[in-house]
């Protein structure tokens, strides 16, 4: 099993790169093989990512509510985990993840589309102090 305090495997760091190049379906396949084999923490942990990654696939595709409630979701298994989860920087995905839920829901599902796009999630990878984010 792995572990909050492991390096990140191979398959996290390509989902991080597909979440930061706006693939969020193909971040969440990823993603998905390392969730179903794992438990309680990292389990948490994937499962959060997914879904932020999902929600934005969601907004893209103008699903209002899957977007909003995959947010809440997402951030919700984040706050589980330690505040960095195999050097991804989960604390601040899960408040960005809050920021973007309550964002879309003063738009509304009529006006999902002005999203700020600065608003938009980026996973950052935090390694030995230094913090870095993935391109």
């Amino acid at each position: 099993m792995r572990d909050c305090g492991d390096s990140p495997p191979e398959e996290l760091l390509r989902a991080v790169d597909e979440f930061n190049r706006g693939d969020w379906f193909d971040c969440h396949e990823t993603l998905e093989d390392l969730w179903a084999g794992e438990e309680w923490e990292m389990r948490d942990f994937y499962q959060g990512v997914l879904q932020v990654a999902v929600a934005l696939h969601h907004w893209r595709e103008g699903n209002f509510r899957g977007a909003v409630l995959l947010l809440e979701g997402g951030a919700k298994c984040l706050r589980r985990v330690r505040p960095v989860c195999q050097g991804v920087d989960s604390e601040v995905l899960a408040a960005a993840a809050d920021r973007l839920r309550e964002a879309l829901l003063l738009l509304g599902p009529d006006r999902m589309a002005e999203l700020d796009r600065e608003l938009i999630p980026r996973l950052r990878l935090v390694q030995a102090g230094a913090e870095s984010e993935s391109q």
